[in-house]
């Protein structure tokens, strides 16, 4: 016996929706405009189906779904030539942006697209981890890129990351390593940019790249330099 699941999605208009889509590399395989809109697009073994709402406001949006994919990098970066091709610069904030690819503390290495109904689709590979969260460390610098993390690519709450950044970073009896100096600049500059607030995110990231860092702490920040680049194009 063989089952498969297909996520029933809602939106204001189908067109948008199907146009967003097309431009990740989907394939519409179904469009009907009467008696009422419904589209249904597919790419490999993905399928999201949509049905139109007329009074539905996406920026109140709580549907979305979870894909698991084993090449979450690779997806990440066809998405996000497509969009760049159709639309141009991929938003980080707003309605439709997407998110960096990040390791997320639950089990999988994930990012997040929010498409123009306000729906949130989740795409992650599994890293090895549980799907429990892994414990937070007890090192303060650690822990607060733990939690921070987890507000602003799980919860989407970048309010409550931006709390946990600003507190260790208040901090005069402690210092972080140049690693995690680094990392918390990137996240802070990146909170700031989802927040509107581009002249604080501009000078974030300003000092994130004039950390020092060495070959082999630069090596281990791939995810982290590569957002840095994003942010400051």
């Amino acid at each position: 016996m063989t089952e498969k699941m297909i996520p029933l999605l809602p939106c204001r208009d189908v067109q948008p929706v199907v146009d967003f889509y097309t431009a990740l590399g989907f394939e519409v395989t179904y469009l009907q405009k009467s008696p009422y809109a419904y589209a249904v697009v597919e790419r490999g073994t993905m399928e999201l189906q949509f049905f139109a709402m007329k009074e539905y406001d996406p920026a109140e949006s709580y549907s979305g779904c979870y894909i698991l994919t084993d090449e979450v990098d690779a997806l990440h970066e066809r998405f996000r030539a497509g969009w760049k091709a159709a639309f141009g610069k991929v938003p980080a904030r707003g309605i439709p942006r997407m998110g960096p690819v990040r390791e997320m503390s639950y089990g999988v290495r994930q990012f997040i697209v929010t498409d123009p109904a306000g729906n949130s689709i989740r795409i992650g590979q599994p890293n090895g981890g549980g799907p429990d969260h892994a414990p937070p460390p007890k090192e303060t610098f650690a822990r607060a890129l733990h939690f921070a993390v987890t507000f602003a690519d799980s919860k989407e709450d970048p309010e409550a990351a931006v709390k946990v950044l600003d507190r260790v970073l208040a901090l005069r009896n402690e210092k972080p390593t140049a690693v995690q100096r680094f990392r918390i600049l990137v996240l802070r500059g990146d909170l700031a940019h989802r927040l509107g607030r581009d002249e604080e995110a501009a000078d974030w990231l300003a000092q994130a790249a004039e950390v020092p860092l060495d070959e082999a702490e630069r090596a281990a920040l791939t995810d982290e330099t590569r957002r840095l680049a994003e942010l400051r194009q």
